[in-house]
C-alpha cells in the first residue's frame, strides 16, 4: 500500500485489543501490519490490552469480574491476575508475534524505569465516584526508555501498569495508556483498535459510524457514551487536546486493519481531531 511521506519517521502509538488479541489470524496479521509500519519508516509503539483473558483466568480461579463505566473493578487478588496475564503472557505473545519477523520488538510494563506513573481513580457513574480498586490514571510519563528503543530502531510493546508514588501498582485501561504515552512521545497519531465499527452516531438505534469528528464535538458526547466505548473515545479526546494531531478508533476485526487506518487517508472507523481540524463528518460508513 501507498504511505504518505509526512508520517516518515513519525511515531504511531497502537492500542491492541479486542477480538485480534483472541483470534490467531488477526493477530498474526496485527503483527505483520505493525513490521510493515516499522519497514515504510514509521516508529510503532504498542500498547496492549488483555481484557478477555484476564476474564478467563479470573473465571478459572473462581473470582469476579465486574465492570463500572468500562473500567475493571480491581481488588488486590484481581491485580495479581493483571499483573500476571498482561506482562507475563499476553506481552509475550505479541513480542513473540513480531519478532517471528526479525528482531524488532521489545516488551516493558509501565512500571519499568517508571515509564508511567499513576494515581488511584474512581469510575464516575450517573455524576457520582464510585470506587474500582487498584485502577490507576496516568498522570506523567517518563519516556526516556521507549525514545531509545525507538531511537535503536526497536518496536516497543508496553503492558498498561504503573506504579504510584504510594508504591503501589495499579491497573491501566489501556486506550488511556496508549493516550498518555502517545502525548508524551509527541506521536503524530494514536490508533485505538477495537471491536466494532467505530463511534456509532445513535447508538443502539442506529449502526451510522461517526467517520470524523472535533474533540469539542466528541467532549458534547462524551458523557453519554456505552460504558464500553467510553475509555477508548477519552483516551483519543485526551490526546487531540495535548497536541496529537490524530487519533483513530478503527475496527480490529478486520484483517490488516492498521494498515489501512494509518495509510488510507480517508480511513474507515472515527477520526478524532482538534478542535482547529476540518469539520465533523457524520457520513456513514
Amino acid at each position: 500500500m501507498p504511505w504518505p511521506a509526512k508520517l516518515l519517521g513519525r511515531t504511531v502509538v497502537v492500542k491492541f485489543g479486542g477480538n485480534a488479541m483472541v483470534d490467531p489470524a488477526l493477530h498474526r496479521t496485527f503483527a505483520q501490519d505493525v513490521v510493515e509500519l516499522w519497514q515504510a519508516g514509521l516508529r510503532p509503539v504498542v500498547v496492549h490490552g488483555g481484557g478477555p483473558q484476564i476474564s478467563a483466568l479470573l473465571d478459572r480461579l473462581g473470582l469476579e469480574s465486574r465492570f463500572e463505566a468500562g473500567l475493571r473493578v480491581t481488588t488486590p487478588e484481581t491485580m495479581d491476575v493483571v499483573r500476571m496475564v498482561l506482562t507475563g503472557r499476553v506481552q509475550r505473545e505479541l513480542v513473540g508475534a513480531i519478532n517471528a519477523h526479525g528482531p524488532f520488538a521489545v516488551g516493558l510494563s509501565g512500571e519499568d524505569a517508571h515509564t508511567m506513573t499513576a494515581v488511584r481513580r474512581p469510575a464516575w457513574v450517573e455524576g457520582r465516584a464510585v470506587d474500582i480498586g487498584l485502577v490507576g490514571d496516568v498522570v506523567a510519563v517518563d519516556a526516556g526508555v521507549i525514545g531509545s528503543l525507538l531511537e535503536q530502531g526497536r518496536i516497543p510493546v508496553v503492558s498498561p501498569v504503573a506504579r504510584g508514588e504510594d508504591g503501589q501498582v495499579y491497573n491501566v485501561n489501556a486506550d488511556l495508556a496508549a493516550s498518555a504515552l502517545a502525548v508524551a512521545l509527541g506521536a503524530d497519531r494514536l490508533v485505538v483498535m477495537t471491536d466494532v465499527e467505530g463511534l456509532y452516531a445513535d447508538w443502539p438505534h442506529s449502526t451510522e459510524v461517526i467517520g470524523r469528528l472535533t474533540a469539542g464535538e466528541l467532549d458534547v458526547l462524551l458523557p453519554g457514551l456505552a460504558s464500553g466505548m467510553l475509555p477508548k473515545m477519552e483516551g483519543c479526546l485526551r490526546a487531540v487536546r495535548a497536541g496529537v494531531p490524530k487519533a483513530q478508533v478503527i475496527d480490529g476485526r478486520t484483517p490488516h486493519a492498521l494498515l489501512r487506518g494509518v495509510f488510507t487517508e480517508n480511513a474507515p472507523g472515527t477520526t478524532v481531531v482538534p478542535d482547529d481540524g476540518p469539520a465533523g463528518d457524520r457520513t456513514a460508513r
